[in-house]
């Protein structure tokens, strides 16, 4: 898949079956306000539009673990976000964060990630699975970096890191910090959680680079979320997840989901953004068991081993003005490209800023999501074609040849 195509913020919002809620996943690290919601930025705002749904209208935002925000609006085509919640606390609710103690914060580090396009940067949190260097986190956390800083919370040590492999549809990504060693590890629960069991969700809440935790109970075991763009379109599903009324924040995404014997249950992976706290967590054994494979470097269709295929192209949605009536904007058929990576394939190809992509790998180009499933399955080295129309209205067509995402 083009790691270059993400979008914005991600709002989510409850349906009426028990257990099973709608929330938008994949944010790009779009503006500060869509993005600090799921995936708080490296300048985390307490507002963040969540996931891809900022301007929803639903009756709950869901935001992202994670924090990110970029100089300028725009869907980033490669951009990582988590779901963490900023949940305002309402009676019977989990406790108000705190400061992590040192107990809580062996094994866990806080993630930062710069993005390609527009200076844009988030933030997340992740769990060291070896004395190496081994990291398991989310994969909307890395998604789409050009580089990943990893500290360590307890010693303040920081790495670089890249990207192990990834798992997209269960939200897994394992990374390696660079030249570590005799890393404090966390300890995987064993034992199963049940329903009432107490838990504490740790990670770096609003992108401060600080390790807060927050208390709660898990409320659900078997519960479904599903994330959406931030114009309610490209619905993902994650299963079996986790439900806790600990206040998660943005920029939690990735961090661990303690018992209370101090031993990780869960990924923090998405939560809501106002009122009664309600947050969900990928089960850890299901996390490990993805990262194993990783390990294994055994690919899959679910799972990649190493750099995804890269276009190189920030898009969004194509607006043209006067087809209202009134002379207002309107989006028309395609992918509006509104940034370009020197370098790159669509570089190399002469897409410019301004350009509409109407076609590629033989499938027509509609929206912006359509870009990345385009190249679904595709990998570094493969040649697409690629059609677009330039700001003149003249039309262009070339064949390119992928490049690897600098990151995820």
């Amino acid at each position: 898949m083009d790691t270059s195509v993400n979008t914005g913020s991600a709002t989510e919002s409850p349906d009426n079956t028990p257990g099973s809620s709608t929330h938008s996943k994949r944010f790009r690290r779009g503006t500060l306000a869509a993005i600090a919601a799921l995936s708080l930025g490296l300048a985390a705002s307490p507002a963040l539009a969540a996931s891809r749904a900022a301007h929803s209208t639903m009756v709950q935002d869901w935001q992202g673990w994670s924090s990110s925000q970029a100089d300028s609006g725009g869907q980033s085509w490669g951009s990582g976000s988590a779901y963490g919640s900023g949940g305002l606390g309402a009676p019977g609710a989990g406790a108000a964060s705190q400061q992590a103690t040192s107990a809580e914060s062996q094994g866990v580090v806080l993630i930062d990630t710069v993005l390609p396009y527009q200076n844009g940067r988030a933030a997340g949190t992740g769990m060291v699975l070896t004395p190496s260097g081994q990291v398991l986190t989310n994969y909307h956390v890395v998604h789409g970096a050009g580089s990943i800083r990893v500290t360590v919370a307890a010693t303040g040590t920081t790495y670089q890191a890249t990207v192990v492999g990834t798992d997209e549809a269960h939200d897994v990504a394992l990374i390696q910090l660079t030249g570590a060693s005799g890393l404090t590890t966390i300890t995987p629960d064993t034992d199963g959680v049940g329903v009432g069991a107490e838990v504490t969700a740790v990670g770096n809440a609003g992108g401060t680079g600080t390790l807060t935790a927050a208390d709660g109970e898990i409320t659900g075991l078997d519960a479904s979320v599903t994330a959406t763009s931030e114009d309610g379109t490209s619905p993902e599903t994650l299963d079996g997840m986790l439900e806790t009324n600990a206040d998660v924040q943005a920029g939690d995404s990735g961090g661990p989901l303690f018992d209370a014997q101090g031993e990780v249950v869960g990924i923090d992976t998405a939560g809501s953004s106002g009122g009664r706290p309600d947050a969900y967590a990928i089960p850890i054994a299901r996390a490990l068991t993805i990262a194993r494979q990783i390990q294994s470097g055994h690919e899959t269709t679910t799972v990649r081993i190493g750099p995804a295929a890269f276009l190189g192209v920030e898009v969004g949605s194509a607006v043209g003005y006067g087809g209202d009536g009134y002379g207002g904007p309107v989006t028309t058929p395609g992918a509006q490209v509104s940034g370009v990576l020197s370098g790159a394939a669509a570089a190399e190809a002469g897409l410019q800023a301004g350009d509409v992509i109407t076609r590629l790998d033989g499938r027509a180009v509609t929206s912006p999501d359509d870009v990345s499933s385009a190249l679904v399955g595709a990998n570094p080295g493969d040649s697409v074609a690629i059609d677009w129309t330039s700001q003149d209205g003249s039309q262009h067509n070339a064949s390119v040849t992928l490049g690897a995402s600098p990151v995820a």
